[in-house]
């Protein structure tokens, strides 16, 4: 089959970074389904395991978020079959979706909103997921808490996703933070209560919340730790999706919790709640055809082959990318 693969981690203007090749079929195992992929999103995560791969490794395929249509399914597979059309955000230790066909166990696989496009759906899964195990996986959230959530970087693709899940499933004041006017529009049209200028954190949430808030998301971690617990409430909560080697003392003082959130985890070590990937996926395809939560796909490239996928990445490093980037064919 045809699938994209990076060689080892070269500037995006090197030929084998990201190139076209030949590769064998996948070989799905008893929990896998077998999958035809229609679109797929570029993230960060992309960009981070193709900057870092090393030749020795053999070719990678990356790709971590698609939509498709299965093909096949594994003896054991239960509740999806043979023509569904299905969205996923993969598993990091696997080959990825990047190709004609990928591999993913079942229970980490969903129907995709009826509603979407196989593009827009491409836009959701990595980002929904990443968002839900933030709220409530780790921030224990309900429909009836309140409070306010700063969400550092509000117009990423993480950021975007979770400020309609947080305004719509829960009762809290949603800060986004973003720089330029454009992604500030975006944040507000998601569903932020307020926007602020995360160049000036502490001054800027404060100016809204003098008294503190009490949860922060982050996507930019590192260097922000001690504006963090400026700006957190005694007892409140962090949640980081990029992790940082910071010193977290600055948050002792408040007992302030931090969460380290990758969407992986479930996939990667096979957890006994696997299956809840699923669960979460399928309850975000609902809000989606209920027209309770929308897509984030602001680019779409119609070329999937090693030049769209290079032109995605490309956009990816930029980090001024505002929403997701998705590449169909």
């Amino acid at each position: 089959m045809r699938a994209i693969v990076s060689d080892e981690g070269l500037p995006l203007d090197n030929p084998n970074a990201l190139r076209d090749a030949e590769v064998p079929e996948p070989e799905p195992g008893p929990l896998d389904v077998l999958i035809r992929v229609e679109a797929v999103s570029v993230n960060p995560v992309d960009v981070k395991k193709r900057r870092s791969h090393q030749a020795s490794r053999g070719p990678l395929i990356l790709g971590y978020d698609g939509a498709g249509v299965i093909v096949g399914v594994g003896s054991e597979v239960e509740g999806l079959e043979p023509g569904d059309e299905v969205w996923w955000a993969g598993d990091a230790t696997r080959p990825g979706a990047n190709a004609d066909l990928q591999a993913v166990d079942h229970r980490i696989v969903a129907l995709k909103p009826e509603t979407a496009s196989f593009a827009d759906a491409a836009s959701l899964p990595l980002t929904a997921l990443t968002a839900w195990e933030s709220m409530f996986d780790h921030l224990r959230l309900s429909r009836e808490d309140g409070g306010t959530l700063v969400i550092v970087g509000g117009a990423g693709g993480v950021g975007s996703i979770l400020t309609q899940l947080a305004t719509q499933l829960t009762a809290l004041r949603v800060i986004a933070t973003a720089s330029r006017p454009e992604s500030s529009e975006w944040c507000l049209r998601m569903g932020a209560h307020a926007v602020v200028d995360h160049h000036d954190l502490v001054e800027s949430v404060t100016g809204l919340a003098p008294d503190g808030v009490e949860y922060v998301f982050s996507s930019y971690t590192r260097g922000n730790v001690g504006a963090f617990a400026k700006v957190i409430k005694p007892l409140g909560h962090v949640v980081s999706i990029d992790g940082t080697e910071e010193s977290l003392l600055p948050l002792f003082a408040k007992s302030a919790s931090m969460h380290w959130e990758y969407m992986f985890t479930r996939s990667r070590y096979t957890t006994w709640d696997i299956a809840e990937q699923s669960r979460i996926l399928t309850v975000v395809a609902e809000l989606v055809d209920r027209g309770t939560v929308v897509p984030t796909a602001t680019r779409h490239i119609e070329d999937f082959t090693a030049s769209g996928i290079r032109e995605a990445h490309r956009l990816v490093e930029t980090t001024a990318m505002i929403g997701k980037v998705v590449v169909h064919r």
